[in-house]
């Protein structure tokens, strides 16, 4: 049988410094395969949730400075992943670009919106109302995405219509989030180019 002729969307990207020293590999056309180890359950649980809900492959390791915080742990792997999905998504030819999905979790809905426009923005008014879930601080949570907004050079909003039970609104976030950016980075066969009426993202 022959190889398929598409390029790869697979990037593999490693950041150390004196705080983290990460590795991860990220497939955009994968099947929702993971293996994450940060050092902190459920952030390693909200991207497993992430990889599966995105079709995405994910291989995660993060070594950081725990016995401070979970800060620099929870940033760096957000900048290293928003790295990696730039890196994956290549020159954007032939990519949808724009992606939103709506995630209910029982009394919670959390919609996303993402355009991979090589600008990056951020908003969110997901609010928590616990300091913790797990062994994650939730004002961790908007960190996260903003680094990864930034380093991935994309708009990202979240807008939270309701909310109660906190693991419910964190993961319905990272859920969202997945099905957006699955749709985002999808292959149009309509679309000659990078979608846009200025001729580059």
């Amino acid at each position: 049988m022959p190889e398929s002729s598409a390029p790869s969307r697979r990037s593999s990207i490693t950041r150390k410094t004196r705080e983290t020293d990460i590795s991860l590999t990220l497939d955009l056309d994968g099947s929702g395969v993971s293996h994450i180890d940060t050092g902190i359950g459920f952030f390693d649980h909200m991207l497993d949730s992430f990889a599966r809900h995105g079709l995405f492959d994910l291989t995660c390791t993060c070594r950081g400075d725990l016995h401070v915080d979970s800060h620099h742990t929870i940033e760096d792997t957000g900048i290293v992943l928003g790295a990696a999905i730039r890196e994956a998504a290549g020159g954007k030819a032939g990519i949808c670009r724009y992606g939103s999905f709506a995630v209910p979790m029982d009394e919670t809905l959390i919609l996303c919106a993402a355009d991979l426009c090589g600008r990056p923005y951020f908003s969110s008014n997901v609010a928590f109302s616990v300091p913790r879930i797990g062994d994650l601080d939730t004002e961790m949570v908007r960190e996260f995405f903003y680094a990864l907004s930034y380093s991935a050079a994309m708009n990202l909003h979240f807008h939270m219509f309701s909310g109660g039970n906190n693991h419910h609104m964190a993961e319905a976030s990272f859920k969202a989030f997945a099905r957006a950016l699955d749709q985002a980075t999808r292959m149009e066969p309509r679309i000659s180019g990078v979608w846009s009426t200025k001729g580059a993202l």
